[in-house]
């Protein structure tokens, strides 16, 4: 059923759990002890019915199909677990080093996208100082 699903359909499948747990995991600080998958699935949900054109693009039949569920699940974890895989690129860890020394900050990153929130994190906390 999923296999069914055109390519451009299934990359923006791909998307919206990407980040839609993006999302997540910073409203959370990236905080793994305080993840709670029920909750990202529930945000996800939330996103793909608001915010995601593919949702209305797939007849009801389909989604309501436990066999599509099943592979959407097993979308979810592969694409969550390549998102934790993605190691940070060397600007990153360069940019956030340096920002770091700069505003005195210690945060721990082990991936591209908590990279990604540290360093906004820490451009915020930077900003706060300069207009303070």
């Amino acid at each position: 059923m999923y296999k069914g699903l055109s390519q451009g359909v299934k990359i923006s499948i791909t998307r919206s759990i990407s980040t839609a747990f993006e999302q997540y995991m910073a409203r959370i600080q990236w905080e793994e002890d305080k993840f709670n998958l029920h909750n990202f699935i529930q945000d996800w949900k939330n996103y793909i019915t608001t915010s995601a054109a593919w949702y209305s693009s797939i007849d009801e039949s389909i989604k309501n199909d436990p066999v599509f569920h099943e592979a959407l699940a097993s979308k979810i974890n592969e694409t969550i677990e390549k998102i934790l895989n993605e190691p940070p690129t060397d600007e990153q860890i360069e940019e956030i080093e340096k920002l770091q020394e700069e505003a005195g900050t210690d945060y721990a990153y082990s991936c591209k996208a908590e990279a990604k929130y540290v360093l906004e994190q820490i451009q915020n906390e930077l900003k706060k100082k300069k207009n303070n």
